[in-house]
């Protein structure tokens, strides 16, 4: 491996916050994958502003680490590993354990012509825990419908994304958990090639730092990603639901032949929904042509 960021095929950048226990394996797991590929790589733990000593044992293990002098999240902690690198692909991976770096060859193998190839955790994993799974399938879905493409996993925590598309989207990727949703979004919305890959999902290394209240977060983060590249397919949807409820009205005043205020109000919001969602879609489309000129 060449140690050399500036030189390197592969940047592979490791978040981690008080994951002493976890670092250890997932490194040497890594390191013995990444010494049989034929493609020059980096590996980068950012120490998120930990209390355990995870970056000393981070850097015992022989690789390079960036601090962060508090915790600044799991996105933070992403764009500061992938701004200390400058390779065309980055791969991201948890340092509790759970993602399998056997895995990351075959992402690697699959990326020639994709801006991101995602390790898809399977859905019924018995090691995502039970209480996650009715909001994490409830978020799936809803993403998948609001992109209009079949997400396999919204938020996995390993992929292999290409830099000239990810750097399009930095700005707006979030500090917290939901960065890897957000970046998902953000690509399908805009038609770039995203691949998912099956991989196993194991025991996690340690305790979680993801929380209850983080549903909500997660939920507002897909519906503004998707109102940022597509209004749309959230306007239009909801002007629909207020023009039927304003018609099933409607149907019922012609029985008792008096037409309330109730029906013109749903009536009007609708148009309102949908003349706002019009022209949202063209300020994103704007953006998004203005975007694409200065890239």
């Amino acid at each position: 491996m060449d140690p050399d960021p500036r030189v390197v095929d592969v940047a592979v950048v490791i978040p981690a916050f008080n994951e002493r226990e976890g670092v250890p394996r997932t490194l040497d797991e890594l390191m013995a994958v990444l010494d049989t590929l034929d493609v020059s790589c980096e590996v980068v733990v950012v120490d998120d502003g930990s209390t355990d000593g995870t970056g000393d044992v981070a850097e015992a293990c022989g690789v390079r680490v960036v601090r962060l002098t508090s915790n600044r999240g799991y996105g933070a902690a992403l764009k500061a590993g992938i701004a200390a690198t400058s390779s065309e692909l980055v791969a991201i991976i948890d340092a509790d354990g759970t993602y399998p770096a056997d895995a990351l060859p075959e992402l690697l193998r699959r990326s020639a012509g994709i801006d991101m190839v995602v390790g898809a955790r399977p859905a019924d994993s018995a090691n995502i825990p039970a209480i996650r799974r009715p909001g994490k399938r409830l978020l799936t879905r809803l993403a998948s419908f609001l992109s209009g493409t079949e997400i396999p996993d919204l938020n996995s925590g390993m992929r292999v994304i290409r830099r000239s598309a990810l750097e399009q989207f930095l700005p707006i990727l979030p500090s917290g958990f939901s960065f890897t949703m957000t970046i998902t979004l953000s690509l399908l919305c805009t038609e770039h090639q995203v691949l998912y890959v099956p991989i196993e999902y194991r025991p996690r290394i340690g305790d979680s730092k993801l929380r209850a209240t983080d549903f909500m977060t997660f939920l507002i983060l897909v519906l503004r990603t998707v109102l940022l590249f597509n209004p749309l397919k959230v306007f239009l949807p909801l002007g629909g639901i207020v023009f039927l409820v304003g018609t099933v009205k409607f149907v019922y005043d012609l029985f008792l032949w008096n037409l309330s205020e109730s029906v013109v109000m749903a009536f009007l919001t609708a148009v309102i929904l949908w003349t706002v969602g019009l022209l949202a879609d063209m300020i994103a489309r704007l953006q998004l042509g203005s975007g694409s000129r200065r890239s």
